[in-house]
Formats: C-alpha cells, structure tokens, sequence
C-alpha cells in the first residue's frame, strides 16, 4: 500500500505537515519551532509528490525465487577461482529460498525467505552482516566446519557475523523470513562459498 503526500506552494497537506514546516525551519537558518500560521519563506512553488511505501514482510505476496549469478566476479569457490568453476548445482541447491520483491536493496538491505528445515552452503563474506528475524527460526552455526559454536535465532532476535566468518544458515520446521544487511553497500560485498551444504551436479 502506498501512501501519496503533496508538498505545494501557499502550505503543506497531509500528515507530515510539522515535519514539513520543522525542516524548512532548519533550512532557513532558524530552529524554533514552527506553527500552521507562521509564513514559510523561500521557493515553495514547486509541487512534488512524497510517496511512503509500507508492507508486511510476513504477507504470502512480494516474493521471487532466488538467483544467484554463479559467473558473477563477486561469488568465488574457497578451493580456488569463482563459484563459475566449482562443480556445483546452483538452482538446485538454492530451491526453496525467495527473496523480496519488496525490500529496497538501495538501503543495504535483503528479505529472504526460507522454506521449512531449508540449509544453505557454508559462506563466509567481506563484510560485517546483521540479521534480523521477522517469523519461524534461523539455526546459525559458524566456524570452518561449523565447530565453533550454533545459536538459534527467533523472531524479533538478531545476529551479526563478522566478516571473514564462514557460518551457514538453516532455517526451522516452520521456515524463516529475515532481513540481512551490511556494513557497506551490497556492491561492495563479496562471497566465499565453502563446499558444504551444495548439490553438486
């Protein structure tokens, strides 16, 4: 559902209206607070439309099979080289994951979605990643062979792993839907991708 608020000359409509009057106020060099019938000063002639975006991340719609570009210079084979090379079933392995239609990833952010017991291949990346938990469960265990430990992460719980940390991902009897985010751009990430945890072809 999307919500369309107009800012035009002569005054502000809708529900941002003291927002919209507290950053004019700091734009023009002064920061007391502003009331409906104080005059906004500069260029207001200009109209343009603010449209706020809200869903539900749980919801059935807004979902996509996941796809992972195995020639992509971003995803590479611990063993060597890029995923390209590794002898591995991409699409197989990544049945019954989805990602978000819906979740801007100009924010850093990704929504996934993972079917019931679903457990990904053994990963570590470059980056600092969080993890926040919207429904079901996420087993995470990390470590070379995961023997450096295993927590479970339930709804409205997060998890951050450190960069260079391999880990993998499995999701609970119920499935999991979560958000993952960085400490940098997404195009900054890049992937190390362990042999456990594929279907090879």
């Amino acid at each position: 559902m999307a919500t369309t608020v107009s800012a035009a000359a002569g005054g502000v409509t809708g529900p941002f209206r003291s927002m919209e009057f507290a950053c004019r106020t700091k734009l023009s060099g002064s920061f007391r607070p502003m009331g409906p019938s104080d005059e906004i000063t500069g260029d207001v002639r200009n109209t343009r439309d603010m449209t706020i975006e809200h869903f539900s991340l749980v919801a059935d719609g807004g979902w996509a099979d996941l796809a992972i570009d195995q020639y992509s210079p971003k995803h590479f084979w611990t063993e060597g080289g890029l995923l390209a090379d590794a002898p591995v079933n991409v699409d197989k392995t990544f049945n019954g994951v989805s990602v978000s239609t819906k979740v801007n990833k100009g924010f850093h952010l990704n929504g996934l979605r993972l079917a019931p017991n679903y457990s990904g291949p053994r990963r570590h990346q470059n980056l600092d990643q969080l993890i926040f938990v919207f429904a079901g469960e996420l087993r995470v265990n990390w470590g070379a062979n995961g023997e450096e430990g295993a927590r479970t992460i339930r709804p409205g719980q997060f998890w951050v792993t450190t960069a260079e940390t391999p880990h993998r991902l499995t999701a609970g009897p119920e499935g999991a839907i979560f958000v993952e985010t960085w400490s940098k751009p997404i195009a900054e990430l890049e992937t190390y991708w362990h042999d456990e945890g594929w279907i090879h072809n």
